[in-house]
């Protein structure tokens, strides 16, 4: 599979991932899910030269969406001739943990699974993220497939095989690199999806904008209205080129060593630490990721490396898009906790936090050893 900037047919768009042997597609598309089993039976050809689909497939997914997503892309396997089980899980963060995934490994145990059964993740982040982590580990990997119903996780977490799941510490510090087979994408999904949700991934998608591309920011400003109302043209365009954006990070810096990748994590040093102090529930990741930006770019400023005007239109584009920009009323954290958890971000080394700061819109950089001593005086006005 070759890198491109997403091919379109119709209401079908295909981003390709190139990364040699482990590369796979993302298809965009509309009101295609009940089909997407094709796209299943052209993965496994291209990957393994495999002409029928006679296999086992674990459909893993939530209580939210299994009567409607998941069953749909479950009748599409077994009409193209899979043998299915499923597993439903329990919604939210609390679902990432091994305990669950320990259950996975129970059902694939039951059902004989071998090298060759597929796990299908139809769900948001967090089916994704587990799904994959169980796909990663057992019998030292299995192919695994993203079927995400959620925007944040169309345009983040099922692109770029990050796995894994949290500890009472920390957000997935427990986890893996699992590249997928393939990403399937139908926006339709969207339609059902809490206004709340759909907010949290407008997150994700604002963040690209501001790390690498300001001409997607300024889409992003220009389509407010689209935006709000879902509309499909515009969706599949944020969507498609959240993708792109993704997928060339990941293509240089697959395992996040070089640094490269470590920029995607815009807002996320100071949001993990807001999700893990909360609970993983009072505020959802995208929720904290957009107040984690903010907090990120008043540090910037305050260490000289932009102007308030790089801020304020960061502020002024989650405001129009019913993100918060500030730590709700009822999150009462002490700074120095903040700090804590802010120490066992992936970013960090020896104790030392880095972040990700912008310099203008469209560019961020990794900056090492900030002074704990401006960190805390960001902390002491948001707090």
């Amino acid at each position: 599979m070759t890198a491109s900037a997403g091919s379109s047919v119709a209401d079908r768009t295909t981003v390709s991932v190139a990364l040699g042997r482990r590369g796979y597609d993302i298809v965009i598309a509309t009101r295609r899910l009940d089909t997407w089993a094709n796209s299943l039976n052209a993965w496994l050809a291209l990957r393994w030269g495999m002409t029928t689909s006679a296999g086992k497939a674990l459909v893993v997914t939530d209580r939210h969406v299994a009567r409607t997503h998941a069953d749909v892309a479950t009748e599409s396997l077994r009409q193209a001739g899979w043998q299915t089980e499923r597993v439903e899980l329990e919604p939210g963060e609390q679902t990432k943990s091994l305990a669950i995934v320990s259950r996975l490994y129970d059902a694939l145990v039951g059902m004989k699974a071998d090298r060759r059964t597929v796990v299908v993740a139809v769900g948001g982040g967090v089916v994704g993220d587990t799904a994959g982590f169980a796909a990663a580990t057992y019998a030292r990997g299995l192919p695994f497939v993203q079927i995400p119903t959620t925007l944040l996780a169309h345009v983040d977490s099922s692109v770029g095989g990050k796995v894994g799941v949290n500890h009472p510490q920390g957000k997935n510090l427990i986890g893996a690199f699992h590249q997928p087979l393939g990403v399937f994408i139908d926006t339709a999904t969207l339609d059902t999806l809490p206004d709340r949700d759909y907010r949290c991934g407008l997150a994700e998608v604002v963040k690209y904008g501001v790390i690498l591309d300001g001409e997607f920011f300024e889409y992003l400003e220009s389509h407010l209205d689209g935006i709000n109302r879902r509309e499909p043209e515009v969706l599949r365009h944020v969507i498609a080129r959240s993708c792109r954006l993704k997928a060339d990070v990941v293509e240089k810096d697959e395992y996040e060593v070089t640094g490269l990748r470590a920029l995607l994590n815009y807002g996320h040093t100071f949001g993990h630490a807001y999700e893990a102090l909360t609970g993983y529930g009072d505020l959802l990741h995208g929720e904290a990721v957009a107040i984690g930006m903010i907090h990120a770019s008043r540090l910037a400023e305050r260490l000289g490396r932009i102007d308030p005007s790089v801020t304020q239109r960061q502020l002024d584009l989650l405001n129009a898009i019913h993100l918060p920009t500030r730590l709700p009323e009822t999150c009462r954290l002490e700074l120095d906790s903040v700090l804590d958890r802010m120490r066992l971000d992936k970013k960090s080394l020896g104790g030392s936090i880095r972040f990700v700061l912008p310099t203008r819109i469209g560019q961020v950089e990794l900056v090492e050893a900030v002074p704990v001593d401006d960190v805390r005086a960001v902390l002491n006005g948001v707090l």
